[in-house]
């Protein structure tokens, strides 16, 4: 988790252009975006990385319910997370963003007790995406234009998950 004193290194990261261009909102002007990503639920789902004490990036850790049948409803609550990252431009092509998905992903089925994780990008995302693969994640979906990016018009997607199962088969 990440703590008030962090907001202005995530504003700056998030802020870089090149960042920005695939991130779901821009960040705008530093106090709104405070504001918002100190929203209780956004705080709580939102983790810094570190390196040599400085900020280098941040992940999303979103627990969700997936779809169940009515009957079974509450034995799928919580069990599955939504992923997400963002990372500096000069700590890019590092490994630092592999390292910490893996990680994340190890804390979710490890610790957390989950049956599954996904993460979804534009395809044109290519280093977000490459980042699902060597973490071990199988892409389940490509669709078509199905997400408006705020400068390329309508865009496809990709969705990208892992099951407990096949993340434990990994590890040994």
């Amino acid at each position: 988790m990440f703590e008030e004193a962090d907001i202005e290194a995530l504003w700056r990261i998030r802020s870089d252009p090149a960042v920005a261009e695939w991130m779901t909102s821009l960040t705008g002007e530093l106090a709104p975006f405070a504001e918002l990503i100190c929203e209780p639920v956004r705080m709580a789902s939102t983790l810094v990385v570190e390196l040599d004490g400085r900020i280098i990036g941040d992940l999303m850790f979103r627990t969700e319910d997936p779809w169940a049948q009515a009957e079974v409803k509450e034995q799928a609550a919580g069990k599955q997370a939504e992923l997400g990252w963002c990372f500096a431009p000069e700590v890019q092509g590092n490994g630092y963003a592999t390292e910490s998905v893996a990680e994340l992903i190890r804390i979710a089925f490890a610790e957390v007790g989950l049956h599954r994780v996904t993460a979804n990008c534009f395809t044109a995302n290519a280093p977000s995406w490459r980042i699902m693969e060597r973490v071990g994640m199988r892409r389940e979906a490509h669709s078509i234009k199905d997400a408006l990016h705020r400068d390329h018009g309508w865009c496809d997607g990709f969705v990208y998950a892992l099951l407990a199962e096949e993340w434990r088969a990994t590890v040994g």
